[in-house]
Parts: structure tokens; sequence; C-alpha cells
């Protein structure tokens, strides 16, 4: 109903071939569900996981953080296999890859096996938001239409994920952990038809060179340091293995700078870092997703292991998340598109401290009241981070950048919800195994790092949209582009996942 809605808001005449690129756009929106759905969908099934696999806690920490580190790692080689193969074969890959590997996540015998299948899933999944994107772009060239399309997009992800807790706890409630996979498959298959049906091949003009070296160096830094952090608490944080994986991520981060400063396509150009725009939505996306899904995977377990609702129940008690994401996601996107993302983004610092602070005493009896306003609270954060993030990001970029500089920021974000996963679970440490009468006291800790990520949103957000950052983000574009850059306007335009 609201694509449908959507479509005749955005085109009036009713032949096939009008209505073709709104429907390309639908398609495109299907992926958009499926994966981000997939980000929240799983939590609230957690517990049942657990019982049902005897996974451990670090076991729970990888079904989250295996699907996340993957999508991290491989999104930019996701755009500029498209680029080069074409978008249509890319998207196709994608859907068909993260369909059968939500499926066998339904099957999956063990907490190894449910890990394995979701790095597959994941794998597809970072096929999917990119390449759409890119078939979104080249579909509407004018830039109203185009602005549209990607306002309707960055409704459906905020749709997803805050749907994503809910729908995971009435089919947990019902069918069972596995049927959370299983939504998946019919949403793929039919996207997978329409794609073929509706979307044109596409390819770029001059796609950029493959840079495996690279590829290589982000999924060692990345893997090595998730695995770190998660299994840090159990095995020791000064023993042999987690100081050997903490220096591999740190040599593997240095070798990367060094190496793309030498390569005249780099896989990051890292003088977008020079930008204080660009390199303060990196790290406000990192700082921001961590807090919100470090928030989602204790909430889920807390819910349900420490008060014992159901997973139906502990579902319905994220309905404030949702309405906060639903609620602020499109006027984040108007503040945006007035030139206004500073008031966004010290909205959403101000609201991440805010839901941080309310659970400082959280305890197994904690009013009901107070958790409800927590996540509320921490939805309407949410809903106001994640505009801004992309359109900080490409501001003042060259239009020729803008494409990668929104993929980094989409990396940033995975690898923001991969680190919050493996810290919240490593720095409550022994009081989230199963039943344990400690279980809220032993979260309280994570709360203040939640509210220090929300406070450094809030600075980052004023830093980097003053008069000084933009004026120094002129330069840095000049730099990369004498020709052309990114004005404001149209950095807006660009807004994507």
């Amino acid at each position: 109903m609201v694509v449908r809605t959507q479509w005749l808001l955005m085109n009036n005449q009713s032949s096939p071939a009008a209505l073709r690129p709104n429907v390309i756009l639908a398609t495109c929106c299907l992926s958009l569900l499926m994966v981000s759905m997939d980000v929240t969908i799983v939590n609230v099934a957690l517990p049942a996981i657990r019982r049902d696999l005897h996974a451990s806690l670090a076991g729970l920490q990888w079904s989250i953080d295996g699907y996340t580190v993957v999508i991290a790692s491989f999104l930019m080689l996701a755009g500029s296999s498209a680029d080069r193969f074409g978008r249509r074969r890319t998207f196709q890959a994608g859907l068909t890859l993260f369909s059968l590997g939500s499926f066998l996540c339904s099957l999956a015998p063990s907490t190894s096996a449910l890990v394995f299948f979701r790095m597959l899933q994941a794998l597809g999944g970072a096929m999917l938001n990119p390449v759409a994107m890119s078939i979104i772009v080249n579909t509407f060239t004018d830039l109203k239409a185009r602005g549209r399309a990607i306002g309707l997009w960055g409704a459906v992800f905020g749709v997803s994920m805050a749907i994503g807790p809910l729908v995971g706890g009435i089919l947990t409630q019902t069918l069972g952990w596995r049927s959370i996979f299983w939504i998946n498959v019919p949403i793929g298959v039919l996207a997978l038809l329409m794609t073929a049906r509706f979307v044109p091949e596409s390819r770029a003009g001059k796609a950029r060179r493959f840079d495996p070296i690279g590829q290589l160096l982000v999924v060692v830094a990345l893997a090595s340091l998730t695995s770190a952090v998660i299994d840090g608490r159990r095995q020791g944080f000064a023993s042999t293995q987690i100081v050997l994986s903490f220096a591999l991520a740190l040599a593997a981060i240095a070798a990367f700078i060094v190496y793309e400063q030498r390569r005249a396509e780099p896989l990051v150009d890292l003088r977008f870092f020079k930008s204080p725009p660009f390199a303060a939505a990196t790290f406000i996306a990192v700082l921001a997703f961590a807090g919100f899904s470090g928030f989602l995977f204790l909430n889920s377990l807390y819910l349900q292991d420490a008060r014992g609702l159901d997973a139906f129940h502990a579902g319905l008690c994220t309905l404030p998340i949702a309405l906060g994401l639903v609620v602020c996601s499109p006027i984040s996107g108007r503040l945006v598109g007035a030139g206004r993302a500073r008031v966004a983004l010290i909205a959403a610092g101000i609201a991440t401290v805010t839901g941080a602070a309310l659970l400082f005493d959280l305890r197994t009896d904690t009013n009901l009241v107070q958790l409800i306003a927590a996540y509320g609270v921490f939805g309407v954060g949410m809903g106001m981070v994640n505009a801004p993030i992309t359109n900080t990001a490409v501001s003042g970029m060259p239009r020729a950048q803008a494409g990668l500089a929104a993929a980094v920021a989409s990396t940033s974000r995975q690898v923001g919800a991969s680190l919050g996963v493996a810290l919240a679970g490593s720095i409550a440490g022994g009081g989230l195994a199963a039943h344990a009468p400690g279980f809220a006291e032993a979260t309280r800790p994570v709360w203040w790092v939640v509210a220090g990520f929300g406070l450094g949103v809030l600075i980052l957000g004023v830093a980097s949209t003053g008069a000084a950052a933009q004026a120094r983000a002129a330069q840095v574009a000049h730099l990369l582009d004498p020709v052309s850059a990114l004005s404001p306007n149209v950095a807006a335009h660009s807004e994507a996942r």
C-alpha cells in the first residue's frame, strides 16, 4: 500500500512505461526490507536460539556479528563488481545468496552452522543495498524524482529496522525461531522475479579496478578486532591469543593505510578523511550503530531471560523503538533536505544519552513505564541520526566521489553494529549467563558506554556542521576534483543508506 501510494505521488501516468521506474524502485525496496529487517529480527530470537542450540554467549554474539562483519567487509567490493559485471546481474546474485543463506539458517543444526550460514546470507546482503542504490540513481535521472525515490528508500529502511523485533517476536512465539529466516525466502523469490522482468542491465562507463589486497586487509582487520573483543572476556584480554588478535587487527589497519595511499584507484581514498564532515560522519556512524546494536542485543536477553517475558511480549515491548524510528526518520530527512543536519545530529546525540541514562539503574523489576520511555527515546535517536550520516559524509564531495563516500558511511554503520554487539557482551561479562541473578546489574556499565557514544555523536555533529568544517570540506573537494564538487542541495539528494 505504501509503495503503491508513492507510485501515484511520483507519477500520475498509468501506462506500463510510466510505471516501470516505480516497479524498479519497489523491487529495490524489497531487497532493503530483507537486509535491514534481518539486522534486528534475530535479536528477539536469541534466547530461543540459545536454548535450542545450547549456544554460548560468544555464539550468540557471532550469530549477529558474523552477519555484520561480512557485510561491512564486502560492501565496497560489491559496488565495484556491479559497476564492472552489471548491476542487475550482481543484484540477482545477491538476492539468490541471501535467500539461500536464509533458508539454510532455518535448518542450522548447531551454533557454528548458524554463524556460517549467516555469513553466507550477509555475503548476498552486501550485494544488495549499494547495488540497489546504484540502480535507483540510474533509473531516476530527474533530481526531484530521485529525491522522492531515495526518500521512500529511507522510509523502508526505518520501517524494516523498526518492525524487525516485533515480527521476530511473533514468529518465534508462534512458529519457532527458525521461522524468522523463512520470511526472507518468498520476499527474495518475488524480488528475483521482478528483477528479471523489470530491471534493465547497466554498467559504469569506467569501472574501478579491483583492490584484492586492500579487500583482504579490511576482512582481516574487522574479523580480528571483533574476535578479540568477543573472546577476550572468556579467554582473558591479556591472553596470548587475544593480544595477537588485537595486534593482527592493528597491523592490518596500518598496512591498509600504507598500501591504499600508493594505489591509483584505492578501495578507499584516504584523502576523504581530510574533510571534517566526512571523517565525523564515519565516526558518528560507528558510535550510533554501536550503541543501538549493543542495546538491541542486551535488550532481548534482558526482557526474556531476566524478566521472563515470552518472545511475543518482548517484541511488543520494542514498539516504542519502532514508533520513534518511523516518526523521526522522515523528520530527520526533511531537516537534512533543509540544510539543518546539525539539528538532527544534536537531537540524535541527546536522545541516545537520555535513553542510556534511563537504564543506568536497570533492575529485574524496573518499572515498565521507564523501560518503554527508554526504548522510545532510543528509537528517536536512531530515527534522527541515519539521514544526516550519509549527507554529512557526501557534503562537499565531488559528484564522482559521492557514491564511494556514501558506501564508506554504510560500511561504518556495519562496523559499528559489529563492535556494539561485541562490546556489550564483553563488558557485561558473566552476568549474561542464562538466568543469572545479576543479569540486569551486569548490563549497567554498558549503558554508561552507550551514553558516551551518544555524547560523541552530539560533539561530532556540532563540530562537523560548522562553517570552518564546511570550508575545509570545500578545500578537500577541490583537491580531489578541481572541476566539480557537490553543492549542499545535491548532497541532500544523495542520501542513501
